[in-house]
């Protein structure tokens, strides 16, 4: 979406446990001041969406394809999934939406794509141009995230139709049809552990090595603010090659499942990608960190001793939405805290830095200086308007503050957040001078939890200007936590 680097890369040896080791798009350049919060615009909701990723053995290359704001499709390619990527295409006035790559036996490639109209367009021998298209298929209702798959000499398309179900094509004659239609699954209840979602919808499926097929979905939680949430159950073909997951009676998805590839992980999600203390030892960023649209990269410094964030926005408006270089984490579900160690002794009048749950509705607790002197705050109602291209539509109210007695250089912030549906769907702030005893701070967050954000909350360390730029903090370390409810 508007984060950067974009389209992030995980990598997983089980299905359930996954790593994060690169982005396919290095920076949004998409030739607009948007995805650099200039000019006073911005990109929420827009930049990357559904793309596709694929290896072409016979160049030893990868290749990713997405759409971006309607209008142009852009190809980055790499020797290495973790990368360098580079952009090596742009298919102008050509949105190959929701789009699916196929590299077929004779080393051809496919893109499927469209909404509701399906169509195919095989791309050029290089893959970076566009041959010919054709449509393939006219659905009777809405359907999206198409993706092409090759299976015993069998061409399959998949598509959604958002919350509802998820369908197949299938032909024998070649990848442009004509096509048979089948459903995969349609109304199917989700785990139980996900209370209130939705029917499993816009995945892929994906083979093992023993030959064993699964179908990878997610599932949209109404009344969570997770996000969309993986879910994954085994798939089997029938006699006449169609697709048949394997669900419980009553059209129910799985509730338990046996790891599709023993990795020795005993519980989802153990990867220290996903959880621990980054105190940035290595002097760099690593890949499951992201900036809130394209940062000024010239008002940041990563080295062993921590993240130096030099403000790089003055907002008179003091709109964190407005801000440059605000650096973010995927929160983890059902419930999960961040803390952050700050440096806060270089701050100047009128800057504001702290750490956020941050979404169309936010809210933070940090360091708001005023003259020389530093107040710790917790502000909330930061929202942004969603049927008005998500301009702001709320600065934020100061709930709580607090000036000491003497200006805090060092402290620790922490939010911690309750995001499932069954939960309370709130979040709760505090800080501490030791890292050890906190002091929770202002009122509880009563946390969004509508679709329409659907990258969900993130926490987000933020360092922004209201006046002048000049002032900088020092983030030392970042601590990723989920917790049981």
């Amino acid at each position: 979406m508007h984060f950067s680097p974009g389209a992030p890369i995980l990598t997983s040896k089980d299905l359930v446990n996954w790593e994060y080791i690169g982005h396919s798009v290095p920076s949004l350049e998409f030739n607009s001041p948007a995805y650099n919060l200039e000019d006073g615009l911005r990109a929420y909701a827009r930049g990357v969406w559904a793309s596709t990723l694929r290896y072409r053995a016979s160049r030893n290359k990868w290749y990713w394809i997405g759409c971006v704001d309607f209008n142009a499709t852009y190809i980055y390619t790499s020797s290495a999934a973790t990368g360098p990527w580079d952009q090596a295409s742009v298919l102008d006035n050509n949105c190959l939406y929701d789009c699916g790559l196929l590299i077929d036996d004779d080393d051809s490639l496919y893109v499927t794509h469209g909404s509701t109209q399906l169509s195919v367009t095989q791309l050029s021998s290089d893959g970076l141009s566009a041959a010919q298209t054709q449509t393939v298929y006219n659905a009777s209702v809405y359907v999206e995230g198409s993706r092409m798959y090759k299976r015993n000499g069998v061409y399959y398309i998949i598509c959604t139709q958002p919350d509802i179900g998820e369908y197949v094509l299938k032909s024998d004659k070649g990848p442009w049809g004509p096509y048979e239609f089948g459903v995969i699954l349609n109304g199917t209840s989700s785990p139980s552990a996900l209370a209130g979602g939705d029917t499993p919808h816009q995945g892929g499926i994906v083979d093992t090595p023993n030959g064993d097929w699964y179908y990878l979905a997610f599932v949209d939680v109404k009344g969570d603010s997770t996000g969309r949430v993986p879910v994954l159950s085994s798939l089997s073909w029938t006699s006449d090659n169609w697709p048949v997951l394997k669900l419980n009676s009553g059209n129910v998805w799985p509730q338990n499942l046996s790891y599709p590839v023993e990795s020795g992980a005993q519980t989802p999600n153990t990867d220290a990608s996903l959880t621990g203390v980054d105190s940035f030892q290595s002097g760099t960023l690593g890949p499951q960190w992201e900036w809130n649209h394209n940062p000024d990269l010239s008002h940041v410094s990563v080295s062993s001793n921590g993240v130096q964030l030099s403000t790089a926005t003055v907002t008179s408006l003091d709109d964190i939405y407005q801000a440059r270089n605000t650096l973010t984490r995927r929160i983890l579900g059902p419930a999960s805290q961040a803390t952050i160690h700050l440096d806060v002794s270089k701050m100047q009048d009128g800057d504001r830095a702290g750490l956020a749950l941050f979404r169309d509705s936010s809210a933070w607790i940090g360091i708001q200086q005023t003259g020389s002197t530093r107040n710790l705050v917790m502000r909330d109602n930061m929202v942004l308007n969603q049927t008005n291209s998500w301009a702001t539509e709320s600065y934020g109210t100061n709930v709580a503050s607090i000036t000491f007695n003497q200006n805090p250089t060092n402290l620790y912030l922490r939010v911690y957040g309750d995001f499932s549906a069954s939960g309370s769907a709130q979040a709760h702030f505090s800080y501490s001078f030791d890292g050890v005893n906190f002091t929770t701070f202002g009122s509880t967050f009563n946390l969004a939890t509508d679709w329409e954000f659907f990258q969900a909350y993130r926490f987000a360390i933020f360092n922004y200007a209201t006046k002048a730029l000049g002032g900088s903090v020092l983030l030392k370390s970042f601590d990723l936590e989920s917790v049981a409810l």
